[in-house]
């Protein structure tokens, strides 16, 4: 191992024997007692030396022996050391392409923030490479989605939309002016590849050809009809169901940005889930959905810029969350944001029982939370924010997570 200090938490003194690791009470942590040698010897500590010869530098600066060991193995411990060769052998293929880790670095900081292992953050980059999704739907909202999945390094983004790119499909890190007349799915495509950081590894003809292709990893459902983003049609993720692709959806309606849920297939509650959720509390829903569905096209819907922007980059960070295996928020829940305000809220979205998906013959395991169970109405009633669902997650981490003695979360 040639271990060093996570270089994405910036450092700092709180007193003579106290060091501060990062700035934001999310990831900030104080280590202490700490002396003035130990102190300096961190400055070592960059990913450029092993252990014997961070043991040799520890001798020179008269510190005591195993007192090197004793400081790497604490600084791990608390989550602040990482690997500069570790992560594998895939680690390793993405180090031999320098161009490319060097567009990654800033992903690769922020992922090490939230894996403790030494060499973790690294692996998962790495093996972004090796996953395929498809994203259906090249709006505004779909477009950015697929080059943002790319250029954090997923290795294969396929686009899957018809007709032909319009004035106002264009968007910032979407679909560009120049590409207004040609196939939307091709300049989706075209998009994607020049966001991504490295070309994708080559692979034989097949299932990507498919039109409800096996192997994807995800697939991202970001329709540009906004009737679509609203009431999603169960018949249209039957297939993904079938095939058990997880599938996650997003877009806008209305001024309002959606993303979620997360369909993890027999597990979480579905778009079949969601329809006869509001059946149940709405009777006349399946007539309002017909006349949507059926009525006159409008010329132009209402989706800004802005907004799409924001909901792309959400549903781009709970994919990546989901890929990475570090994060399932939009599981089971949609996340919505509506102009003015802006705030994010979650409306829960259960396994109903009538639902051909199955999702509520296998219930969450663990003990039942406060509220499980309850259906509250989509439109009325608490629901969770963005903020008090971090805060929540904070709380739990805090609290069953072991620290080793002299160190605590910091209060800033």
């Amino acid at each position: 191992m040639h271990p060093m200090v996570k270089p994405a938490l910036r450092r700092g003194w709180r007193d003579l024997n106290t060091v501060q690791f990062g700035m934001t009470p999310a990831h900030a942590l104080t280590l202490g007692p700490m002396d003035t040698a130990t102190g300096s010897f961190l400055d070592l500590l960059d990913g450029t030396r092993g252990l014997p010869l961070l043991r040799e530098e520890g001798r020179r600066m008269d510190l005591p022996d195993g007192h090197v060991d004793l400081l790497v193995r604490r600084l791990t411990r608390a989550g602040l050391v990482d690997d500069a060769r570790g992560g594998g052998a895939d680690a390793d293929a993405l180090r031999a392409r320098p161009g490319a880790l060097d567009r990654l670095r800033p992903d690769l900081a922020a992922l090490s923030l939230v894996t403790p292992g030494p060499g973790e953050a690294m692996g998962l980059l790495a093996a972004r490479r090796a996953l395929r999704v498809q994203v259906r739907g090249a709006g505004r909202v779909g477009a950015v989605i697929a080059s943002l999945l790319a250029g954090a390094g997923v290795g294969e983004v396929d686009v899957r939309d018809g007709g032909r790119v319009e004035p106002d499909d264009v968007a910032p890190g979407g679909l560009p002016a120049e590409a207004i007349g040609e196939r939307r799915d091709e300049a989706a495509r075209r998009a994607a590849r020049r966001s991504a950081p490295d070309r994708p590894p080559r692979r034989t003809p097949g299932p990507s050809a498919d039109p409800e292709p096996a192997g994807f990893s995800l697939v991202v459902l970001a329709p540009r009809d906004d009737v679509a983003v609203h009431a999603p049609d169960p018949a249209a993720a039957q297939p993904l169901l079938a095939s058990g692709i997880p599938h996650l959806y997003a877009g806008v309606v209305e001024a309002t940005g959606v993303v979620g849920p997360l369909v993890l297939p027999g597990e979480t509650g579905c778009a079949g889930c969601l329809q006869q959720e509001r059946v149940d509390r709405d009777p006349t829903w399946p007539r309002l959905v017909a006349q949507w569905r059926s009525g006159r096209r409008r010329p132009v819907r209402a989706c800004d810029l802005a907004l799409a922007t924001t909901v792309a980059g959400l549903a781009a960070a709970h994919a990546l969350a989901f890929l990475d295996g570090s994060g399932q928020s939009s599981a089971g829940a949609r996340w919505e944001v509506s102009a003015p305000a802006f705030q994010w809220h979650a409306r829960p979205v259960w396994a109903h029982p009538a639902c051909p998906c199955g999702a509520a013959d296998h219930p969450p395991e663990g003990p039942a939370e406060e509220g499980e169970g309850e259906h509250p109405a989509e439109d009325g009633g608490a629901h969770a924010t963005m903020g008090e669902q971090r805060h929540s997650q904070e709380l739990g981490r805090t609290a069953h997570t072991a620290r080793p003695a002299g160190t605590w979360r910091a209060h800033v």
